[in-house]
């Protein structure tokens, strides 16, 4: 039997860092759109694994993809995805995703990690 209902809104603040591979978002994509389309692929993937809507990118990611051009961007990036609590009330989403780089030399072995702040 399958229970129908809503999914829940994760309601914990949570920091884990995980490795995008981005050459598998953009391969076959053309030269002029490649690392436009990164960005968008690290804010959907933040979108999905952490379950907000609001997703804020750091401007270290973004100089990280593009670092190299337009054309040439990196094949994977780690990143430190922080589920936070929005301070002010409103309209807008009770939770938001902020995206950080972490800089790493090698991407041998790195597995999703929880981060503890």
């Amino acid at each position: 039997m399958v229970r129908a209902g809503k999914q829940t809104l994760q309601k914990e603040d949570v920091t884990r860092e995980y490795t995008i591979h981005l050459h598998k978002y953009i391969h076959g994509i053309g030269f002029k759109k490649r690392a436009p389309r990164a960005i968008a692929a690290i804010r959907e993937f933040a979108r999905r694994t952490m379950g907000t809507d609001d997703v804020r990118i750091d401007s270290k990611v973004n100089k990280e993809v593009w670092k190299n051009g337009i054309r040439s961007v990196p094949y994977r990036v780690r990143v430190r995805l922080s589920r936070r609590r929005a301070d002010a009330e409103g309209p807008k989403p009770a939770l938001y995703t902020f995206v950080t780089l972490v800089p790493v030399t090698s991407f041998r072995g790195l597995q999703t990690v929880n981060v503890d702040e």
